[in-house]
């Protein structure tokens, strides 16, 4: 089985990223509803992870400076983690943002996924602050 990452061109993809999303955030970490939905969600740009075409992930970047972009709403379904899909999420992103020329990558990860992100070349940015009742750490990649 292979994992593909593409980046969201219709509604239905659309449709198929803001499902796996509920699912873990709303279902699985009992975040409350209006978290999810938010005023960046037209203008971001969103990926999803495809094994065997089915869509087993997603996230979106934003830009927050001309030179910054920003990663959220990483989600990847909980009986699919551990399979490479967040990685290769994280590297599509990085390569989207390096693209348009971004110099650095930002994100705010829930404390119990911080070292995945070192791993990736993350690093603690900001002193932790709780969000629907998780604790989140800001982190930013320098990009070259």
């Amino acid at each position: 089985m292979s994992i593909e990452i593409k980046t969201v061109e219709s509604e239905t993809e659309l449709q198929q990223a803001f499902s796996i999303r509920r699912t873990v955030f709303i279902h699985e970490q009992k975040v409350p509803e209006d978290l999810e939905m938010d005023e960046w969600e037209q203008s971001a740009t969103h990926f999803l992870a495809l094994e065997d075409g089915k869509p087993i992930g997603t996230c979106r970047l934003r830009w927050i400076s001309s030179q910054e972009a920003k990663v959220e709403r990483v989600a990847v379904l909980a009986h699919k983690r551990n399979t490479g899909a967040g990685r290769k999420l994280m590297l599509a992103v990085e390569e989207t943002a390096r693209l348009k020329e971004a110099r650095a990558i930002r994100l705010n990860s829930q404390i119990q996924v911080v070292p995945f992100y070192e791993k990736l070349g993350y690093r603690t940015n900001g002193a932790p602050f709780f969000e629907a009742g998780i604790e989140h750490i800001p982190m930013i990649k320098e990009l070259n």
